[in-house]
């Protein structure tokens, strides 16, 4: 890690940047903000007391200048496939250590291809401090240990309620890209709506359908599990609308991501999702929880499972995110990481209000 001292939040004024600021606020910290927008960045500056800076990722000078005086840059500017990279090489070019909140399995991927560059710099590149991948990652690696030489793992989340506007923009990049999972080593098409199951969560069943979550990237270089498959829990109606929606998309394709994917096309999505779709209030935070099962098995057919409860899934972000600044402030590691492999599997639980059950919890 650099000698310099301070960190820098970009993007502080989108729904979850604004989470991570008031967090880092209330334990202390003084991060400074940073964004395009002068205009969204002064009233959140004015009302938490803290410096800003207006940013452009397109403006290496003036970004060498900023990233030149703080020792972390924390990244909550998405789409993260559209914005990472920019932050990742003005990063290392300053050695500045870096950390987002992604959920895109591109960005993790692109994120660990900065290794090597990394730990010459001496600095850290985590993608995913948010509840995209920290519980997940966490449980990954816990189960791993119990289940050495593990060759498949499954890992399912529940209860993630209200999406943000930049959520809605990231899961739009996925539309895109379609489902995927890890089959041997090696991330693989398969169809969205085709696999789906009953899961027992630690407070009921659910229905649940495969998903391209962030563990298909993080948990393969925390485990080295070879086959590793991740689902969400969504409403029956849901999965049966999704199976149509994208049965369409298939017999499309690949026409469907052509379009989809032209820039004048994206704008207008971008646009719509920013103006029409807010996060949970922070009531709706304080009445939501999220909750993840996990299961390890080895090609012998021994088993290990797990059950997780924690809170809102946005209310974690913010949390698990400024503790993990100040982890890579404590700690210094260096390279692309992931949570789990840099703070171990039991860092989620530092999360008040997460709970890990290696017992089904009984029904209430």
């Amino acid at each position: 890690m650099t000698s310099r001292s301070g960190w820098m939040i970009y993007g502080a004024y989108g729904y979850t940047g604004v989470l991570v600021a008031e967090e880092a606020v209330r334990r202390g910290h003084r991060p400074l903000l940073a964004g395009r927008s002068a205009e969204k960045l002064a009233p959140l500056a004015s009302r938490l007391g803290l410096e800003s800076v207006v940013l452009d990722l397109s403006d290496g000078a003036a970004m060498a200048r900023a990233l030149a005086k703080v020792a972390l840059v924390f990244h909550a500017a998405g789409p993260f496939v559209d914005t990472s990279d920019a932050m990742i090489r003005a990063c290392l070019e300053t050695g500045t250590s870096y950390v987002d909140i992604t959920g895109e399995l591109s960005v993790f991927h692109n994120t660990f291809t900065y290794d090597d560059a990394a730990r010459k710099k001496n600095v850290v590149l985590m993608s995913g401090v948010g509840f995209d991948v920290v519980p997940t990652d966490c449980m990954a690696r816990y189960l791993s240990e119990k289940v050495p030489g593990g060759t498949e793992l499954e890992i399912a989340i529940a209860g993630l309620g209200k999406f943000s506007a930049g959520t809605a923009k990231s899961m739009f990049d996925g539309m895109i890209v379609g489902g995927q999972a890890r089959r041997g080593g090696n991330l693989v098409s398969i169809p969205i709506g085709r696999d789906v199951r009953r899961v027992r969560f630690a407070d009921k069943e659910r229905s649940v359908m495969a998903i391209p979550w962030g563990d298909l990237e993080t948990a393969y270089r925390t485990t080295g599990i070879p086959n590793i498959t991740t689902y969400m829990a969504l409403p029956k109606n849901m999965i049966s609308a999704s199976q149509s929606t994208w049965r369409l998309r298939d017999a499309l394709a690949p026409l469907t991501r052509k379009v989809l994917a032209a820039a004048p096309v994206k704008r207008a999505v971008v646009r719509f999702l920013e103006a029409k779709v807010a996060g949970p209030d922070e009531k709706e935070r304080g009445r939501g929880g999220s909750q993840v099962w996990a299961k390890v098995t080895d090609a012998s057919g021994r088993s290990a499972e797990a059950w997780l409860e924690t809170i809102d899934g946005y209310a974690f972000t913010a949390v698990a995110g400024v503790r993990s600044v100040e982890k890579i402030f404590a700690h210094g590691p260096a390279g692309a990481l992931t949570p789990a492999l840099a703070f171990g599997a039991d860092f989620a639980l530092e999360i008040e209000g997460t709970r890990r059950h290696d017992a089904l919890p009984s029904a209430p």
